[in-house]
């Protein structure tokens, strides 16, 4: 006797957002099953992005520098490396405005953030310095150097949300809305930032992960509310997850120490470490990653290509 398999049936879908511009663009979300349950509706394959910074990251080690010898402190050739590596879109991280590492203006990174995007067709993703009140400064004039290439630009938060928007809106791009790993913050922020009138299939919602080993359960469990409510028919839940796998599992003492017997070899250790907290997540529900080694996009991108061709019987 055949057993019937049993089937969801979801009314609501992942908003669909796309990025850049012909023809070069790349499509983000879409989704109208849980991840890669291809027997109850759609799974769209989750992008990546390689990791660039304004200034030469002087707090990342060896194994993690060695792939982009020679382009670091050029953040137009790192960006054309990071597309030669297969990445589908390239984050520009605005670290050099920090007060602490070089305290660039508005005008300076709105420079670097054209060069790097006539210097690659992918579209980008500009993230700030991580500084609340200087990205809601610099982020604007990103905007504006960027106007017609629809890029995503963060972080937007509950303290600087209305000049990131405000930026958005004006220059045509999308929104990466941060909030702590709590659901109803994030589903308030996106209220917030849809009541600026952004399209709610303009923003890209980042839980503030943790990696594999510190806190990815949790985290794991927010982004796999948030595709429930999605597919539920939240429309405040129902925007794509964007996970920085790269800046948060750089952090670990496992991927920083350097070769320690009982652990193995450093680059492997670390870049494992990396590519299953992005495959962890994956299976969560999120839609794009943002890494910072190639091997571990590689990594990622081999595991999914079994996911997204997997036979159901």
């Amino acid at each position: 006797m055949a057993a019937e398999i049993v089937r969801e049936r979801w009314k609501g879908k992942v908003f669909e957002m796309m990025l850049g511009r012909e023809p070069h663009t790349v499509r983000v979300g879409g989704d109208t099953s849980l991840p890669f349950m291809h027997f109850e509706g759609t799974t769209v394959r989750p992008v990546t992005a390689l990791e660039v910074q304004d200034v030469a990251p002087a707090d990342w080690p060896a194994v993690l520098r060695a792939p982009f010898a020679g382009v670091l402190e050029d953040p137009a050739a790192w960006a054309k490396r990071c597309v030669e590596l297969g990445a589908d879109l390239v984050a520009l991280r605005l670290a050099g405005a920090h007060p602490e590492n070089g305290d660039a203006d508005a005008g300076a990174v709105a420079a670097v953030a054209r060069r790097v995007a006539e210097a690659v067709d992918v579209p980008l993703i500009v993230l700030g310095c991580g500084l609340e009140e200087k990205d809601a400064r610099i982020l604007p004039a990103v905007a504006e150097a960027l106007e017609g290439r629809n890029c995503l630009l963060g972080q937007a938060t509950m303290d600087n949300y209305k000049a990131v928007v405000a930026g958005c809106l004006a220059y045509g791009h999308g929104v990466v809305a941060t909030s702590p790993l709590d659901i109803n913050l994030a589903k308030q922020l996106n209220i917030l930032i849809t009541e600026m009138n952004l399209p709610p299939d303009r923003i890209a919602m980042d839980p503030s992960i943790g990696p594999l080993g510190y806190g990815i359960e949790y985290a794991y469990s927010i982004i796999e509310r948030k595709r429930l409510g999605a597919l539920s028919g939240d429309r405040m839940l129902a925007q794509p997850v964007i996970c920085l796998v790269g800046e948060e599992s750089w952090k670990t003492k496992e991927t920083q120490a350097g070769d320690i017997s009982e652990w193995g070899d450093q680059e492997r250790r670390a870049v494992l470490w990396e590519a299953m907290t992005a495959v962890t997540l994956a299976l969560a529900g999120g839609s794009i990653f943002v890494f910072r080694h190639p091997d571990s996009l590689t990594r990622f991108n081999r595991t999914i290509d079994a996911l997204m061709h997997q036979q159901v019987y």
